[in-house]
């Protein structure tokens, strides 16, 4: 059983999520700037606090175009969180030059939130987070998370966190939706123990949910741009899930897109759903989608 270490006294509560947030993952790379500014706009206007980027996306042109969006709109800086990420080894050179280029693109002073962008042996090495946690100590960064790690990982680091006295994780990113499950019950109970948020990712699995690769990867669509989503997405299991939705919204008359986004909002335990896409219309498609919560619907759906 995967544990999680004692808790300290006085636990820092982490970063205010809302419950929806903006992927920021098509800026600079599947839409310009002035679509990326209509996006934010939008997502502000209608209450979404959390902006979730990363140095990888588009080789730094998405944290550009949100550094842009925040030099131009200026909002309150207290009242929105910033999410990015830094990719591995996590060496502190590394991570030092990493997050002094996000701040750079950014305009900022400091990241509300950064998150190691995928497990690394390296992400439990004492070297990479004494390093972590002098950048909170110094106001570089206000909290830590990691994103795709399993449970397993996440404990490991935890545990060398708490074992040294440094600043702990306070929020988990993983990919979660109908077709790929990247939350499961035991990393859910440990995030409960640790005083972790869970933010989930891609809730209509970058289009597989929409069925509209069934007949093949669709030309400039994510699976093209990015191939590595096809073998993660075209195996068995999610083609199953895919045809169960497409039955139960044949029967109930609801468009899928509406039952995945729906399934993945009412999810337990979960602190944020992160939205993306390329127009406004895709913010509010969510926003719908959280109207409905039919607990007997959604279990519906999980039957295989």
């Amino acid at each position: 059983m995967i544990t999680a270490p004692s808790p300290p006294l006085n636990p820092d509560p982490g970063p205010r999520l809302s419950p929806l947030g903006l992927g920021c993952v098509t800026f600079g790379r599947e839409i310009d700037q002035a679509a990326s500014f209509a996006m934010m706009d939008h997502a502000w206007a209608r209450g979404i606090t959390v902006f979730d980027t990363a140095a990888a996306y588009a080789d730094g042109a998405s944290e550009r175009v949100v550094g842009a969006w925040l030099a131009a709109r200026q909002p309150d800086p207290a009242a929105l969180v910033v999410a990015t990420k830094l990719l591995p080894p996590y060496t502190p050179e590394n991570i030092a030059a990493s997050v002094a280029g996000s701040l750079a693109r950014l305009g900022r002073a400091s990241l509300d939130l950064l998150f190691l962008h995928r497990w690394d042996a390296s992400a439990e090495t004492p070297a990479a987070l004494t390093a972590l946690d002098a950048l909170v100590r110094t106001g570089k960064v206000r909290a830590l998370g990691g994103s795709n790690f399993t449970a397993e990982q996440l404990a490991l680091v935890l545990h060398q966190q708490h074992a040294l006295g440094l600043t702990p994780l306070r929020v988990l990113q993983n990919n979660h939706n109908l077709a790929i499950r990247g939350v499961d019950t035991e990393l859910k109970q440990l995030c409960a123990a640790a005083g972790i948020a869970i933010m989930t990712f891609s809730p209509l699995g970058a289009g597989f949910l929409t069925g509209k690769h069934r007949a093949g990867v669709q030309p400039g669509s994510r699976f093209e741009l990015i191939p590595g989503h096809q073998p993660l997405y075209f195996q068995d299991a999610a083609f199953r899930r895919l045809a169960r939705l497409e039955a139960v919204a044949a029967r109930t008359g609801r468009p899928q897109v509406e039952l995945a986004l729906a399934w993945a909002l009412h999810q337990p335990q979960i602190a944020t759903v992160l939205i993306g896409g390329r127009t406004p219309a895709q913010i509010d498609q969510a926003f719908a989608a959280a109207a409905l919560n039919d607990p007997l619907l959604l279990a519906e759906l999980e039957a295989e």
